[in-house]
């Protein structure tokens, strides 16, 4: 099996239908992925949780994710294995099981590190099976893939409210039949998979002029940093958001718990929507410029956000998430194009990264909002996405390529 596999793609046609499955396992991996932090006003009322213990539970669900996903996406460039998404989508149907079981604060740190190893073990090969589909359409391939997964964590918060919140701890374990669903989704991609690498190893490698590096090492490794100060920036925001904006909306506004998880819902589901648009932007006008305008042009309404009233306060949350999300499917091509010999790594760094940024993010504001109150994080957090203007520090890829 060469690493050129993906490259010889260039030339083939888009295979939908692979995009669209893997798209929708991303939707059920990233929803049941979400409903942690849905139910956690619930989980901090019945055992009595402090901010801080909110957000250490995700950053180890966050940090096991992380940690794991560079590993895995260096073993999958180098030992693909078209079943291990089924596998890996079995340690978090496991981890579900096991947090609706949970008595103890440890028995749930537990049950989120497997939830974040099913994690580590999807987004990288997945990854690659969105390229090897995407027939040189790498940015539309991504959206595709990247929507679901925001999708996905849309829903998890509108289902924690329709069905965790009204029954209970318990009822997490009725999300395992979204698992078993992933899983038999996965082993027909993983039958896909398994038949294009057989395909490739018989046929002799080809070279593409997409495989050659277009800049040196030392400006790859300077636009790396760039791109990962730019995930840094919209992932701790992203965190705020998350994890502690309903209890943002419950405390200025006197919000119940469901009223807020609706709001939740719908900057999540803005920025699902928001996500479609990156990839196919980056296609044609240059992903630099979508990462700059995504992340930098969400700062004026991040930072309107914590002075209106209820009803400006969740506009500015759709308005928020319709235009930061855009960046990330930008940014992942934009860095496997740095570096088109690694895509699993790079997929499983730059995942990793959002994860692990999302758990530090958690635990920061958490510790913050124990100190402060969680008005006081919303006034910082709204500063985070004028990094966005580091953007303007990358280099064009399409230009050098198209020299």
């Amino acid at each position: 099996m060469s690493k050129n596999e993906f490259h010889t793609t260039t030339g083939c046609r888009t295979v939908y239908p692979v995009l669209l499955a893997i798209g929708f396992a991303h939707l059920l991996n990233d929803m049941l992925q979400s409903v942690i932090p849905a139910v956690y006003p619930l989980l901090k009322d019945k055992f009595g949780f402090t901010f801080a213990q909110i957000g250490v539970i995700t950053l180890v669900f966050q940090l096991t994710s992380s940690l794991l996903q560079p590993v895995a996406g260096r073993l999958a460039d180098k030992h693909p294995q078209p079943y291990s998404l089924a596998i890996g989508m079995g340690f978090t149907l496991v981890g579900l099981l096991s947090l609706a079981a949970a008595f103890s604060f440890g028995w749930m740190l537990v049950a989120v590190g497997l939830i974040g190893s099913g994690s580590s073990v999807f987004h990288p090969e997945s990854s690659r099976v969105a390229q090897l589909a995407s027939g040189g359409r790498k940015g539309l391939a991504q959206s595709i893939f990247q929507v679901g997964g925001n999708a996905g964590s849309a829903l998890g918060p509108l289902l924690a409210a329709a069905v965790v919140i009204p029954f209970g701890q318990r009822s997490i374990g009725w999300f395992a039949l979204a698992a078993l669903l992933a899983i038999f989704v996965l082993v027909r991609i993983g039958r896909w998979y398994a038949r294009r690498l057989h395909a490739a190893a018989r046929r002799p490698d080809i070279a593409s002029p997409d495989a050659a590096p277009l800049f040196p090492k030392r400006t790859v490794r300077r636009a790396l940093f760039i791109l990962g100060l730019l995930v840094f920036s919209k992932y701790f925001y992203i965190a705020s958001m998350t994890n502690y904006f309903t209890f943002f909306l419950m405390d200025k506004f006197a919000m119940s718990v469901q009223g807020a998880q609706y709001c939740l819902f719908a900057f999540l589901a803005a920025s699902a929507a928001g996500t479609f648009f990156g990839g196919p932007l980056g296609d044609r006008i240059g992903r630099k410029y979508v990462i700059w305008g995504s992340i930098l042009g969400a700062a004026p309404f991040t930072l309107l956000l914590p002075y209106v009233g209820q009803t400006a306060t969740v506009l500015l949350a759709v308005i928020i998430g319709l235009v930061i999300s855009s960046a990330f499917s930008a940014i992942l091509v934009y860095a496997t194009d740095l570096m088109p010999d690694k895509v699993g790594m790079i997929a499983g760094v730059f995942f990793g990264l959002m994860f692990g940024l999302g758990g530090l993010g958690s635990a920061f504001f958490g510790w913050l909002a124990d100190k402060t109150g969680v008005q006081f994080i919303f006034q910082i957090s709204t500063l985070l996405p004028l990094l966005g203007i580091v953007a303007g520090f990358l280099p064009n890829i399409e230009t050098r390529r198209q020299n």
